[in-house]
């Protein structure tokens, strides 16, 4: 567990997957599989506050399309 701690306190980046999820992963770490850079990096706030504005539907993206007819 305080592995997870740690990398929280360091640099960390924004990632996303092709559902247009948003996650925190530690900058100096390759992005998960299937999870791509969004090119913002910095401090746990500073990647939040960028999910938080940019991840305003929860929803997957296929289910979205879906619910929209598309």
């Amino acid at each position: 567990m305080s592995e997870y701690k740690d990398w929280q306190d360091g640099e960390l980046k924004v990632v996303v997957n092709h559902e247009e999820q948003y996650s925190i992963w530690p900058a100096d770490r390759e992005a998960p599989e299937g999870w791509r850079e969004v090119g913002v990096r910095g401090d746990k706030a500073t990647c939040l506050e960028y999910i938080e504005k940019h991840w305003t539907d929860m929803r997957p993206l296929s289910l979205r399309k879906q619910m929209d007819g598309g």
